[in-house]
């Protein structure tokens, strides 16, 4: 494996971007991507619209060329033949295996099943000359709402559209008709998390929020700090969907197997995960349409084991009108299951325009880092010769918890002297109780400190939340 060139001040590098990095429409009506390039610009470097098309560029900076509006592989062939850019920038566009980048590529949010080039030996990352990279946790919580406004839609399953046209016509008494739409409220009901990730832990706090009780599946050496954070540990994913009234899928593909050219998880939730459900449960694949099982979930909607589905994946339509990618599968199931089945054509979290801005921003400095330092900032796969892994960055609250985040609030005294008296004084509290010897002198000290110790309490955790000391600890 050939050693890449060290940063050359006399040439001028190209990198494509080929997927919008802002949603939100502009004045003009078009898709705002100006925080972007303002963000290139301020470190130094050029942005360009459009392809590269040969002009003479400036040597010593990176020049980002941006096309969005490139689609399928024949254009991204196209576009990048000869090795016309050095490294690529992409969120959902597919990177065809023979389109070359030697200095590295990105994908805009955690999964990277989308970029196959061969140059960082595919999806997984498994090989070649450089480094494949993502941008995790930046709309896992866009994702995670979304989960939940499904969930809110299918229960409590309120009729609010017939409600308000009742009432507007005149036709419903609260007294007399209130009794003819009984519902259930999410607190009380199990919801079962398929994978810990990112996203799947943001589901798990929300869950909590509503007084769910929440059954997280994951490898075995998350369970203990699954168990940490009050949520129950599965060792299978069939365990925890056994007796649960929503299930929610955040396991990812998993690794490409070579031989049959199919992900890891493929299929992964069948009939049996879907048959240890409560009956009436609702299913959210918010993660790869792929990971289920269609026929399975088709025979259990019709069997009312699972009441409500709701999918978010790809789908494609070429000139002639035919339908691909993992969400065609299910579209005869949703026009046969019409109001329990509900679609989206990978739209959950990327529409949501700050996440969209935050992780390209992102993108963006690990590209600047991997080329002009050979630093590989959030590697995915094998680590290249000549580069340096200079380990993961993710929003606060998300991605591993390590020494970065305790060695930060070292650095700054203030925070240090906060947390130490915040601390103290809960020990404090703690001690004085149960040094009292009998009840009068606990209501004693509960009268003169209990609410300090309250106060002392929520400010430390609010500290925690803030500073995103929380979750698994990763030496």
């Amino acid at each position: 494996m050939s050693e890449p060139a060290t940063f050359d001040s006399t040439r001028a590098y190209r990198v494509l971007i080929c997927d919008l990095v802002g949603l939100k429409h502009d004045a003009a009506g078009h898709p705002d991507h100006s925080e972007v390039r303002a963000h290139v610009e301020a470190a130094g470097e050029a942005f360009h619209e459009g392809l590269f098309d040969g002009r003479s560029l400036e040597p010593g900076r990176l020049h980002f060329f941006y096309a969005p509006h490139l689609s399928g592989a024949e254009e991204i062939l196209s576009a990048t033949a000869g090795g016309r850019y050095d490294a690529v920038i992409a969120a959902a566009t597919i990177v065809p295996e023979a389109a070359t980048f030697a200095l590295g590529g990105v994908r805009i949010g955690a999964g990277t099943g989308n970029m196959r080039s061969a140059s960082w030996g595919g999806p997984d990352g498994a090989g070649g000359v450089a480094p494949l990279m993502n941008t995790p946790g930046f709309n896992s919580r866009a994702t995670a709402q979304m989960v939940f406004k499904c969930l809110l839609a299918a229960a409590p399953d309120l009729p609010m559209q017939i409600l308000h046209d009742r009432v507007m016509t005149g036709g419903f008494d609260t007294g007399r008709n209130l009794v003819e739409y009984p519902t259930r409220k999410l607190e009380g009901r199990t919801i079962a998390v398929l994978g810990f990730g990112n996203i799947g832990r943001e589901i798990a706090r929300l869950a909590r929020a509503f007084n769910m009780r929440v059954v997280v599946y994951a490898r075995p050496r998350h369970g203990k700090w699954i168990e940490s954070e009050g949520f129950v540990h599965a060792a299978t994913a069939e365990d925890a969907a056994r007796g649960a009234d929503v299930l929610s899928i955040h396991t990812g593909l998993g690794p490409l197997d070579r031989q049959t050219g199919r992900p890891a998880n493929a299929g992964f939730v069948g009939a049996d995960i879907l048959g240890a459900l409560n009956p009436d449960a609702i299913v959210v694949n918010y993660d790869r349409g792929e990971v289920i099982d269609v026929p399975a979930l088709a025979q259990a909607l019709e069997q009312g084991r699972v009441r409500h589905a709701f999918v978010d994946a790809d789908i494609f339509i070429d000139g002639a009108g035919k339908a691909s990618g993992p969400l065609a599968p299910y579209v005869d199931v949703a026009r046969r299951f019409r109001d329990r089945v509900h679609l989206l054509p990978h739209a959950a979290a990327d529409t949501d325009h700050p996440s969209r801005v935050e992780g390209a921003r992102q993108a963006v400095d690990q590209i600047r880092a991997a080329i002009r330092h050979r630093r590989v900032v959030n590697l995915k796969g094998d680590l290249p010769e000549g580069y340096v892994d200079a380990g993961s960055k993710s929003p606060t609250g998300f991605g591993g918890l390590g020494e970065r985040q305790f060695l930060a609030l070292a650095a700054d005294p203030r925070k240090l002297k906060l947390f130490r008296a915040l601390t103290r004084d809960m020990a404090a509290f703690w001690e004085s109780l149960a040094a009292a010897g009998d009840e009068q002198a606990r209501r004693a000290l509960l009268a003169a400190s209990g609410a300090d110790f309250v106060e002392a309490a929520n400010r430390h955790a609010a500290l925690l939340r803030a500073e995103g000391i929380e979750g698994a600890y990763e030496a």
